[in-house]
């Protein structure tokens, strides 16, 4: 069960950015579907959504939300299961997060060698 829960993971994952991009758009944010997560029983799917952009992260999700039903309608055209999952948005900020790492990285000194 677990492997076809990965390929529909990615089999939505993939559906869904296909979907904003034509149906949805964004002035000045470049939005990025990261994961999607189904619960075993395929009745929710967890959808975590990276922004990145002079555009409010606060807005793209209220925009989703408000593209929920049609997202949901669009998806059970392209993808076929026994139940269509309930959509639930989540941002995701693992790429800010993992930027900021990289910086404080960048920003330490290299340590030196001393000889003996």
């Amino acid at each position: 069960m677990k492997h076809r829960l990965l390929r529909v993971n990615e089999l939505l994952k993939r559906e869904l950015s296909a979907l904003v991009v034509r149906e949805i758009s964004f002035e000045s944010a470049i939005v990025t579907i990261n994961h999607v997560d189904v619960t075993p029983d395929l009745k929710n799917a967890h959808v975590f959504v990276s922004v990145l952009g002079q555009e409010a992260p606060a807005s793209v999700m209220t925009k989703l939300e408000d593209h929920r039903v049609a997202l949901q309608g669009e998806l059970a055209r392209h993808v076929v299961l026994k139940y269509t999952p309930h959509l639930v948005f989540h941002l995701d900020n693992s790429i800010e997060r993992g930027a900021r790492v990289i910086e404080i990285m960048q920003e330490l000194e290299p340590p030196k060698h001393t000889e003996e």
